[in-house]
């Protein structure tokens, strides 16, 4: 049954909020209902999608073009349902080669009770990589647009991803991040940052809230690093995702490499992990108040 109105209102209100608390706040990333319970139950205020979290559950390589937005929307509407918290989604590029397709993705995610996405200038071509700015400005202002055209608050981030994409050029990020601005993101986001610097320059360059993927480009820089360049959103990407994997591959090479089983001493008691997923209520009520 989909969230009410009234519902996607308040998870909306409260992710929006959160990028205006009094100091930074970290938004992890689970790949499926179970881990997002896990992620609920230790007090996150908030959730996001990882495409490589789910393209490594499904058996596919991400970025390679093989999640579909039907497919990422799934897998988001389980994650959606699992708590009361809001979710915001990784929206790759848009799932679009238009802008009236992004706006009509971003549509397809409220639909699926996320509250936020974000939308990215990458192309998926290897050849070129990254849009031309007078392209990619386009997407973002579609997204915006949709978005405020929803009965909620959703949260419009946009990404300029030079660094991902080896394009280490600060300054056409910064150029890229304030074009986004101008479109009216709500949010802006640069993988990749290599340095203190670099994510000080661009929190100082723009007036909207930056979001900065954690471990990336920066791995010593902690929260409170971070906070202190001005970051008011961090996100774990496909961290969490990886080190579940990390554990995985480390536990069965154990076994295949030396015959024993001490990885059992770290793994979580099975009463542990059912009492983990134990789904607290989320308010269903009949959506009488229809989107117009």
């Amino acid at each position: 049954m989909p969230l009410s109105v009234s519902e996607l209102r308040s998870r909306g209100a409260a992710f929006r909020d959160l990028h205006n608390g009094p100091e930074p706040f970290v938004i992890p990333n689970p790949w499926n209902a179970g881990t997002a319970l896990i992620l609920a139950g230790l007090g996150f205020p908030a959730l996001a999608t990882t495409s490589a979290g789910l393209a490594a559950t499904l058996g596919v390589p991400d970025g390679a073009g093989l999640l579909a937005r039907d497919m990422v929307l799934a897998n988001a509407r389980e994650i959606v349902a699992a708590t009361p918290l809001p979710v915001s989604a990784d929206l790759e590029s848009g799932f679009a080669g238009t802008p009236e397709g992004v706006a009509e993705t971003i549509r397809a995610a409220a639909d699926a009770g996320l509250v936020g996405g974000s939308v990215e200038d990458a192309t998926g071509r290897p050849g070129d990589p990254v849009r031309p700015l007078a392209e990619a400005v386009d997407r973002p202002a579609a997204a915006v647009e949709a978005a405020r055209g929803l009965p909620f608050p959703f949260t419009v981030t946009a990404r300029a991803e030079n660094f991902l994409y080896g394009r280490p050029d600060l300054d056409d990020t910064i150029r890229r991040l304030r074009a986004y601005e101008e479109a009216g993101a709500d949010v802006l986001y640069a993988p990749g940052l290599p340095s203190a610097e670099a994510v000080r320059a661009v929190c100082t360059s723009v007036g909207r809230p930056v979001n900065v993927l954690a471990g990336s480009g920066q791995p010593t820089l902690d929260v409170a690093a971070l906070a202190a360049c001005g970051v008011r959103r961090i996100s774990l990407g496909s961290t969490l995702s990886r080190a579940a994997l990390g554990g995985f591959v480390r536990a069965a090479r154990e076994v295949l490499d030396h015959g024993t089983f001490g990885f059992v001493e770290e793994a979580p008691a099975y009463a542990d992990v059912n009492r983990w997923m134990r789904r607290p209520p989320v308010p269903r009520i009949p959506d009488t108040d229809a989107r117009k």
